[in-house]
């Protein structure tokens, strides 16, 4: 059996109430469950904008560490990897304004360039981009299809090595792509002349995608995070983007990243995103799945206030 836990952000009294919730408690040096077949699995997003990225960092491994969870990837674990690590051109993430502040609370317990720093990086960079068990999936923003089976081929088991950690901040790398989308969620180029106005107050003329949707048709059905849907045109989908979806006959998957708010739901029969902005002012939500489990259900949702 397995919890399903997606983005933490930080927020370590918030994970241990719902660990404690699930039934697991800390016992020599790690969290365990009193039934020894169940494991938390991670969607990642473990760091920045809470003031604990420390303590959630030592409760993730510690758990990996002593086979009581596993993990996946999320992009600020990416972003933190790009942000202290540098080629002959400076740093693979810029070290500007706008990325300072969103990396800020990991840089106020881990210093760039201190041994503290160096050593959780390492760890973030064993995460793999994907998980798979016994029916079913995890993915930190989306399972591709077509992208996922190209990283089957390019890695190790999910984990990027060193030489692809660097190419993956490359955007004419066709790496980048297959790890963006992985990680931070297919975007669609909006049709010439189209723009909407997102919660920053910036113009964006692409648009992140619900990729889990196979009954959208226009270009307002499948956009999400857009503020005034009116701002999109009311117009049809080309058919490669409505025959691209997640197939509705797959495996479960479960996925985190999109700040959902309101009253969870699943997003299609076998797409269940977990993260309801728990590393602001939101809860904790978990899913307990079990092997072999082909359909989801709100039965089994926990959501940790």
């Amino acid at each position: 059996m397995y919890d399903i836990i997606p983005d933490i952000h930080g927020q370590a009294t918030k994970l241990k109430a719902a660990l404690r919730d699930l039934g697991y408690s800390e016992k020599n040096g790690a969290w365990r469950h009193s039934d020894p077949r169940r494991h938390v699995i991670y969607l990642g997003d473990f760091i920045d904008r809470g003031p604990d990225n420390r303590e959630v960092i030592h409760i993730v491994r510690g758990m990996i560490e002593a086979g009581t969870a596993f993990a996946v990837m999320g992009n600020h674990e990416l972003n933190a990897i790009h942000f202290h690590t540098a080629d002959e051109t400076g740093p693979l993430r810029a070290h500007s304004e706008k990325n300072i502040a969103q990396h800020a609370s990991f840089l106020k317990e881990f210093p760039l360039g201190s041994p503290e720093a160096s050593e959780a990086i390492a760890w973030m960079k064993e995460l793999p981009l994907y998980l798979e068990f016994d029916g079913f999936r995890a993915v930190h923003a989306c399972w591709d299809e077509a992208g996922i089976g190209q990283l089957k081929q390019q890695t190790t088991r999910g984990v990027l090595s060193e030489g692809q950690l660097v190419r993956a901040a490359a955007k004419e790398d066709v790496l980048f792509e297959l790890v963006e989308t992985a990680l931070k969620g297919p975007e669609l180029q909006l049709p010439d002349g189209y723009f909407f106005v997102d919660k920053g107050d910036h113009h964006r003329t692409e648009v992140r995608r619900k990729w889990w949707d196979s009954n959208v048709t226009s270009w307002r059905d499948v956009a999400i995070s857009v503020p005034k849907p009116e701002q999109l045109p009311d117009q049809k989908l080309p058919d490669r983007i409505i025959t691209s979806a997640y197939p509705s006959d797959a495996p479960p998957v479960f996925f985190g990243h999109y700040w959902m708010q309101g009253n969870p739901v699943l997003q299609a029969k076998n797409a269940l995103c977990l993260d309801y902005s728990a590393g602001l002012d939101g809860p904790l939500v978990s899913y307990e799945a079990r092997p072999g489990q082909n359909t989801l259900s709100l039965e089994w949702l926990r959501v940790h206030q």
